[in-house]
């Protein structure tokens, strides 16, 4: 998946963007971790609670520059997509809870912004 100026994950009803207003030390204060080609990677479990082991991740990556970014949630292999919306689950309810939690924390951090 290449970067892009605006990323959702798979079946999510909004777009996301990287905020003008991100900075570098923003980014590493949420947990976004600078890989060796200096982008920044942030990784979290969807799981509802510690004891399940469902395996879903939400993985963001941002650009260097910090103009674009990569969104998805992946299985437990880390290879295919998920989409979380559509899920037969019986805690689907409780990972997109979860999901949105750390997304309103990327937004109040100004380190990601919602198009409309």
């Amino acid at each position: 998946m290449a970067f892009a100026k605006v990323a959702a994950p798979l079946g999510a009803k909004v777009q996301y963007e990287v905020s003008p207003e991100v900075k570098r030390y923003t980014l590493r204060d949420v947990g976004f971790m600078e890989t060796k080609q200096g982008n920044f990677q942030w990784k979290r479990s969807l799981d509802p609670t510690p004891q399940m082991k469902t395996g879903f991740t939400l993985k963001i990556t941002i650009d260097r520059s910090m103009t674009k970014l990569k969104m998805s949630i992946v299985d437990k292999t880390g290879l295919n997509q998920v989409n979380i919306f559509d899920l037969n689950h019986p805690q689907q309810a409780m990972i997109e809870e979860k999901f949105e939690f750390y997304m309103q924390t990327l937004l109040q951090r100004h380190c990601l912004s919602v198009i409309e």
